[in-house]
């Protein structure tokens, strides 16, 4: 066989063992990103289908890269290199989401935001301002806790219970107001309800005197949610039966763009 045919098979066999310890790799940290952050190689294996001597081999890969650690325990957990790449990716998204938000605002007149699950907490990564004098203001990459948010309710609204339990006792439920839920019943139920009306509601449950409504983002390559929030006297129930279709609509729309950015 000439000496090129035998380069080009074995470059080809290299390109092809390649992407698949690419992908590999990707699906063992999302395997861990699912399990809380911190695994052991014999859960990995278990949960993955590969071989340990496999899974070993891309956890040193990992590991001298930065984007894995391994503990004193001798367990991995997620590296801190990946929140370089994690802050980068949720400014992008949010930068994507500006002009839906912007789309919010013109037709609900309130003050449009965007958030993500980011471990326990949720981030806020986008906003769009109301031109209302009297107007909501969360400031870009805050962090509060789901319990008592709008969007933090419709981000967990498919998750399962036992995992919305888990996330609720390493957090705590302190109440921001005196509506805030402040049980895992509570929070179920609220979720519950979310489900079923296919929208969430924070009732002055982060702050008195504000009412926010949130939708997810279906499909989104990480877990988002858009809201409006304004005075609870502006945004009633009545207002809320104008301004739900258009958070979905705006919702599946964002979807629809970010499923154009990210082709399968």
């Amino acid at each position: 066989m000439p000496p090129s045919s035998v380069s080009t098979t074995d470059s080809t066999k290299s390109a092809t063992g390649g992407v698949q310890s690419l992908e590999r790799a990707f699906d063992l940290l999302e395997r861990m990103a699912d399990a809380g952050g911190e695994v052991g190689l014999s859960e990995l294996s278990a949960s993955s289908g590969l071989p340990l001597p496999t899974i070993h081999r891309l956890m040193r890969t990992l590991v001298a890269c930065g984007y894995v650690r391994q503990q004193a325990n001798r367990r991995y957990a997620l590296g801190p290199r990946l929140i370089r790449l994690g802050e980068s990716a949720s400014r992008l998204l949010g930068t994507w989401a500006r002009p839906y938000l912007a789309r919010l605002v013109e037709e609900t007149g309130e003050t449009a935001n965007m958030a993500l699950l980011d471990g326990d907490e949720i981030v806020y990564v986008a906003q769009v301002p109301s031109k209302h004098s009297m107007r909501m203001f969360t400031e870009v990459g805050r962090r509060v806790l789901p319990h008592s948010t709008g969007v933090g309710k419709a981000l967990l609204a498919n998750t399962p219970d036992n995992e919305v339990r888990a996330l609720l006792a390493r957090t705590g439920m302190p109440a921001a107001t005196e509506k805030t839920i402040t049980t895992p019943e509570g929070f179920l139920a609220a979720l519950e309800d979310v489900r079923r009306l296919g929208y969430a509601i924070d009732d002055n449950e982060q702050e008195i005197g504000v009412r926010c409504l949130a939708v997810s983002v279906p499909n989104s390559p990480t877990a988002a949610a858009i809201s409006i929030s304004g005075p609870a006297g502006r945004v009633t129930e009545s207002a809320t039966d104008k301004i739900v279709p258009v958070l979905q609509q705006v919702a599946g729309e964002l979807s629809e763009a970010l499923a154009s950015q990210n082709p399968a």
